[in-house]
């Protein structure tokens, strides 16, 4: 039986269209309780444990029954053999698009991640020090396809921030297991890396992205995926070292641990099922956005893949495509149940109402398919990435063009930003008071303090005032 797609079709004149419209948009970040659990119990026993339970956990889990950790941790010649064994096509591409995301996030830290200060008019220093985590950790899928480009844009900003450590989990299961695949992971690979994908499913480390690892700059890496990599990045064990900071997309299991090991290490967010919102004017060969609208309901069957658009012409243009191309695609099924659970092709009055329901998404990735993008990016407020433009497919920003494809999901684009250089850096406030600012600054410390009652406070500002 042949995979058929028919996404919700809806149209702003509706009496009951708000009504619609939320719902298709609802998702529930809950998890199961019983993965919960499950986490619970992984975390504390890595804590507990170290080493010894993440061998246990990779063992029941990811089917790699291994005698030590250092069985499991890869080496760097083992990245740079991955990287010369591959044919050219692929070495070039994966040097190209690490040479442009690194090039992006390069000019992203010029435009304020540096160390500044100023004096003000009485010589008071005041600025900030930027300074680099000292070590991370990157989680990168692995249990159903090849994730290179996931690394690439993990590592890259990392090692731009100037990252002394850059720690590498990734599993390889034997077989299918909790480690495997799961909501929002990064785009699979096609026909030409077929042949690393299908190694992992046989517990064979990728050279593909051992490559990735080589042309990246990750420091370290261990096959190991689940709760049980996160656990030991948060906690550290005798043979992995606890990092400050853990990114990456996974599983269920893996957004729930990194949940759950937040404060004891910071992560980058916790991601939902992929996103993707075409708005469209007509002009764009309707094949290209049924393709667009593929290329994210492809991950996984919660994915969401939305279309606005004000000429209901090209909305049947469009599903007339999608009907026609998807037979052809690989994964049909997965598309074709995405855009029945949570598809829609929506007619609006106009593309200022198109761009005001946009803001309302606020989705992970949003293409403006118009003859002119420029026109209507300022109307557009809330997303994790905007593609400009029929020729700027959602694709591109996933492999190469150079921002981070790690992007906030489910509405949180409203107050989230995409994974960058900054997100490997913090800031340290400079302060350095003259004896003149003390003057003017101690007298307006005192009656603050005084006011909020602490004594302590008022007096080691006043020690400083000249009689």
């Amino acid at each position: 039986m042949s995979a058929n797609a028919q996404a919700l079709r809806l149209s702003t004149t509706q009496p009951d269209f708000e009504a619609r419209f939320a719902q298709r948009l609802h998702w529930s970040a809950e998890q199961d309780d019983a993965i919960e659990q499950r986490v619970k119990s992984i975390l504390a026993d890595v804590r507990t444990r170290g080493d010894a339970a993440v061998l246990d956990c990779t063992a029941r889990f990811d089917g790699l029954h291994a005698a030590s950790m250092a069985a499991l941790e890869l080496k760097q010649s083992d990245f740079k053999t991955a990287f010369d064994s591959l044919p050219p096509a692929q070495q070039h591409a994966l040097q190209e698009a690490a040479a442009r995301v690194r090039r992006y996030h390069e000019w992203q830290k010029r435009q304020g991640g540096e160390t500044a200060t100023y004096r003000d008019e009485d010589g008071t220093l005041l600025g900030q020090k930027v300074t680099p985590l000292d070590r991370v950790g990157i989680y990168v899928p692995g249990g159903k396809a090849a994730y290179p480009s996931s690394l690439i844009m993990n590592a890259v900003p990392a090692h731009v921030a100037g990252v002394g450590e850059i720690i590498m989990v990734v599993p390889t299961p034997a077989r299918g297991s909790i480690a495997a695949g799961g909501s929002n992971t990064p785009p699979a690979l096609d026909g030409q890396a077929q042949a690393t994908i299908d190694s992992v499913a046989k517990g064979e480390r990728n050279p593909l992205v051992l490559a990735a690892a080589h042309v990246a700059g990750v420091t370290r890496a261990f096959t190991i995926g689940g709760a049980q990599a996160v656990a030991a990045l948060a906690y550290g064990t005798a043979t992995i070292p606890k990092v400050d900071k853990i990114t990456g997309p996974g599983n269920a299991y893996v957004a729930s641990a990194k949940k759950h090991v937040f404060g004891t290490v910071g992560i980058d967010m916790i991601a939902g099922p992929s996103e993707i919102l075409v708005l469209a004017d007509g002009s764009t060969p309707p094949d290209w956005v049924a393709m667009d609208l593929f290329s994210q309901a492809e991950h996984d069957e919660l994915a969401q893949a939305i279309l606005l658009c004000p000429d209901a012409a090209y909305i049947d243009a469009v599903q007339a495509a999608i009907d026609r191309l998807l037979p052809e695609m690989p994964r049909a099924d997965i598309i074709a149940k995405s855009l029945n659970g949570r598809g829609a092709l929506i007619h609006t009055r106009s593309m200022e109402e198109a761009c005001a329901l946009s803001n309302r998404i606020a989705p992970e990735h949003l293409e403006v398919s118009s003859r002119d993008p420029h026109r209507w990016e300022p109307l557009l407020r809330h997303a994790g990435a905007i593609f400009l433009g029929a020729y700027t497919s959602e694709s591109l920003g996933d492999y190469c063009a150079g921002p981070n494809h790690v992007l906030p999901t489910s509405g949180t684009a409203r107050f989230s930003s995409p994974l960058s250089v900054y997100d490997f850096q913090k800031r340290s406030s400079l302060i350095e008071v003259s004896e003149a600012g003390a003057q003017k600054l101690g007298r307006i410390a005192s009656v603050l303090a005084h006011g909020e009652g602490l004594q302590a406070h008022a007096r080691a500002a006043e020690m400083r005032l000249k009689p």
